[in-house]
This record gives structure tokens, sequence and C-alpha cells, in this order.
């Protein structure tokens, strides 16, 4: 489990393709060491498992289905990608609860440099529109944001100073790809009200309610 709010930025040493599969070194930041094999840590939104650390550089497996659902497909050597550790029971939540799990991949359409402010306008599939809304909270590379304008399968967001800053989005440019994470509690909300509402679903709670119903 993750929050959003991006530790550090990494750079990609390495990164070699399989046949089904892909290995990933990434250099780390002096600020994000420390890090144990098995570790779970979020690279541009994705939770990913170390299976090396030499003090400088970790190293991660990426599978199949890794690869074909986030950014990762297009990746390679020389992209900077966005590092957090996963949440413990002290840890400070100052965005929101991201879990790593990507849902799509969206695309960047338009970059606009205001005063105060960077914005951005993001594509998205179709499938995830009833996820993503007005004000609404989504991790954009791993990063949590809040999201505004949404219609035609798009949305914008508001990049302050210090995020564009401190995470790669200063490196985007129109046309790049990002890994979308809609808010896990809308999804959960969202799939509970569409069982509710389906007069053919079963199990214990819809069962419940239609014998409450009857009295």
């Amino acid at each position: 489990m993750f929050s959003g709010i991006i530790e550090s930025q990494g750079l990609i040493r390495e990164f070699a393709h399989g046949q089904e599969s892909a290995t990933m070194v990434v250099e780390t930041e002096k600020n994000f060491s420390n890090l144990e094999d098995g570790e779970s840590i979020a690279v541009n939104g994705v939770c990913l498992t170390v299976v090396e650390f030499d003090g400088a550089t970790f190293k991660m497996d990426l599978g199949t289905e890794t690869l074909s659902k986030t950014s990762f497909k297009n990746s390679k050597a020389g992209d900077r990608v966005n590092l957090e550790r996963s949440l413990t029971p002290s840890s400070k939540i100052s965005g929101h609860f991201v879990s790593g799990h990507v849902d799509q991949v969206g695309e960047v359409l338009n970059i606009e440099e205001k005063p105060g402010e960077v914005l951005f306008q993001f594509s998205h599939p179709e499938s995830l529109s009833p996820f993503i809304m007005e004000k609404g909270s989504i991790a954009l590379d791993g990063i949590s944001l809040t999201v505004f304008n949404c219609k035609d399968n798009r949305f914008n967001v508001s990049i302050i100073p210090f995020t564009w800053e401190h995470t790669n989005l200063s490196t985007r440019k129109i046309g790049d790809l990002i890994n979308i994470e809609c808010d896990m509690i809308g999804k959960y909300v969202y799939k509970a009200c569409e069982t509710l509402i389906n007069p053919e679903a079963t199990g214990p709670v819809l069962e419940f309610l239609r014998q409450q119903g009857k009295k």
C-alpha cells in the first residue's frame, strides 16, 4: 500500500526485454537507500519487488501483465521514474490510498505552463470513466493528484511547483504514456452499488436486503 506522495526519483540504468518479461535496474538517489531484497517499491505507481540491491541501484523483474498494462512497455534506459516505499503503520498519509496496481495507461494530450502551476491534460480509456470524477483523487505514475474538467474521456490536473520539481512530470512531453490508478475507494463503492442495483445479483448482503424489504 502506498500514499501517492513521491519520496524520490530514480534513473533507469538498464531495461532488458525478454520474450515475455523484462528486467529493470534503477539507480537511486542518496535519500532513497537501505532497500531490502523482497521489499515492495512503487515505481511510476507500479508495485514492484526489489530482487537485488547493491547500495546505489536496485533490480526488479517485470512480468507479462505488468508490461501489457503499464507504460513500462515503452520504457528505456535513461528514463526518470518516481519512487515511493510502501506504507508502514506509522506512516503519515498525505495523499490517498494507492495499491500500486495500475488500471490502464493514459496519454499526455497537452501541457500548459502558467504562473504558479503547470496544467496537464490526459486521455484515458472509456472503461475508466465511471471512476474518474470531478475533484476526485487519482494516481498518475504514482503521484496522488486531483482531477478536474472530466469529459470526453479526458481530464486535467494542476501541478504545483513542488510536484513539478520533485517528480518526473517535468520530463513528460505530449504523446507520452502515463500509468493510471483510479481511487480504490471509489472503485469499491461503484462495484458495491453496481451489485446492489442489479436484480440478478446474488450474495448474503443482497439476500439480507431482500428479506428486510419483505417485512
